[in-house]
């Protein structure tokens, strides 16, 4: 799967894969997939096509918050028209590692940027 990106995962894996949160692309966690996640700040990120299933989504991230993770989703159109914005998100969603928070338990299945 690493190999099939999306040209909106390989924009922002170019931003992540530098990250001091360590994030990893396609990270198996329990039976999902996820397409990018730092187990240090216990975070996974989604991105969003345009044929996308609310009820399978809401599933992982349910399963993904019981098993201590919060979970960002943003837009394949979000990525695109204004990365910042889904920097910002993501940073203001994780705790540094090391940092307080890192065993923190998140509150919700996370949020969505569009």
């Amino acid at each position: 799967m690493r190999n099939n990106a999306t040209e909106w995962e390989r924009r922002l894996w170019s931003i992540l894969r530098h990250s001091p949160k360590r994030f990893r692309r396609q990270v198996p966690i329990g039976p999902y997939i996820a397409d990018f996640a730092s187990h240090s700040a216990k975070l996974v990120i989604e991105l969003d096509g345009q044929q996308h299933d609310a009820v399978k989504d809401a599933a992982r991230d349910a399963w993904f918050a019981k098993a201590g993770y919060q979970t960002l989703r943003f837009t394949n159109a979000a990525v695109e028209r204004d990365i910042s914005q889904v920097l910002h998100a993501i940073d203001a969603a994780s705790p540094p590692p090391g940092g307080e928070g890192d065993s923190a338990q998140p509150s919700g299945a996370g949020g969505r940027v569009r």
